[in-house]
């Protein structure tokens, strides 16, 4: 788990930066930056199929991150002070 999460951490430094260089719109409607999700980071497992665990780091297209836990229905986790988002993730999933 805790390889995982320190891949997280130097992968989402570069989906912020392109995320930030390239807003993306649709022909029916223009989307601002912090309603795009311009990429996802996820985690699952520890199972290969039926994973018990979701977890993951939505971009958005301001550059601003989201953390949060669950598949479909999704919750986003609240950042303490000092804290990053791979940071509450691992708080999340680790209880540390």
């Amino acid at each position: 788990m805790e390889r995982a999460l320190a891949a997280f951490g130097s992968r989402i430094d570069e989906l912020v930066q392109a995320a930030a260089d390239n807003p993306a719109g649709t022909r029916m409607r223009r989307y601002s930056p912090e309603d795009q999700v311009a990429a996802r980071i996820e985690l699952s497992g520890p199972q290969r199929r039926l994973a018990k665990m979701h977890a993951g780091i939505d971009v958005h297209g301001d550059g601003s991150t989201e953390p949060y836990v669950g598949r479909v229905q999704r919750q986003a986790l609240e950042l303490q002070p000092g804290e990053d988002v791979v940071a509450a993730l691992r708080r999340a999933l680790l209880g540390s």
